[in-house]
């Protein structure tokens, strides 16, 4: 294998072991216990977790909320990308409602069977959880209207591929509202890395400036980053919003 084939792979694992310990009944952490104290990681990011299975708030490993900028409709069909034990994706089919769909895609067998069984406790029947890897996203070109991602990007060796499909599979005037983490300017390459194994970020954190130009190159307009928590070590929760453009 190659080198980001092994990286891609040791994420997986990692993840399907922390959904593992979720329907165990443990709280899996993919960071330093002590890494945050903003309350805004994890499901202390949600006010809106009635009726929420508990296992899917126990392996929400997020580092904000993304909903809180999605501004989702009903009967809008939303992708999330990584969508680990399906938190964000059983809120979303609560906003999109019975004429609208949620999508959630994950590389972790272990973590898509959690994300479904929590799915049937909801009584979620408008969403699917798909099987894959977020740099080649099984959907066709133009078939969301939302892309949302929790703290997942971060993660992928090819974020340029990630954004690229992202783009692809939005339809025209759709939009992306994520949650990830970003570094700041001029961290030097050892500052980063003690940073980015604090956070569980393994693939390398972009900066601002680097996510911003990436979602330009693949065409995406009205790119926002806003920085909402500070995660230590150089590195920041944020929000990151784009739109696709619509068709001339």
């Amino acid at each position: 294998m190659s080198e980001p084939t092994d990286r891609r792979q040791a994420t997986v694992q990692r993840y399907s072991g922390l959904a593992q310990l979720a329907v165990s009944g443990g709280t899996p952490l993919d960071c330093e216990a002590g890494a945050f104290t903003e309350g805004c990681f994890g499901a202390a990011a949600y006010a809106e977790t009635a009726e929420v299975p508990e296992a899917a708030l126990r392996a929400s490993l997020g580092c904000g909320n993304p909903l809180s900028v999605a501004d989702l409709h009903p009967g809008e069909t939303v992708l999330d990308l990584g969508s680990g034990g399906g938190l964000d994706v059983l809120l979303s089919a609560r906003r999109v409602g019975p004429t609208g769909r949620a999508y959630g895609l994950d590389a972790s067998p272990d973590m898509l069977a959690l994300a479904r069984t929590n799915a049937v406790q909801a009584g979620a029947d408008n969403v699917e959880f798909l099987h894959g890897h977020i740099e080649d996203i099984p959907l066709p070109t133009g078939a969301v209207d939302v892309v949302i991602s929790n703290c997942v990007i971060n993660l992928s060796t090819d974020k340029p591929a990630v954004l690229a499909e992202a783009f692809r599979v939005l339809t025209p005037g759709g939009r992306l509202g994520i949650s990830d983490v970003i570094a700041d300017d001029g961290l030097d390459h050892d500052q980063r890395a003690a940073a980015e194994q604090r956070v569980g970020c393994a693939n390398g954190t972009l900066t601002a400036r680097e996510y911003g130009q990436l979602l330009q190159d693949v065409g995406f307009t009205n790119v926002r980053i806003t920085p909402t928590a500070d995660a230590g070590g150089g590195l920041h929760s944020a929000i990151v919003q784009a739109l696709k453009p619509t068709a001339a």
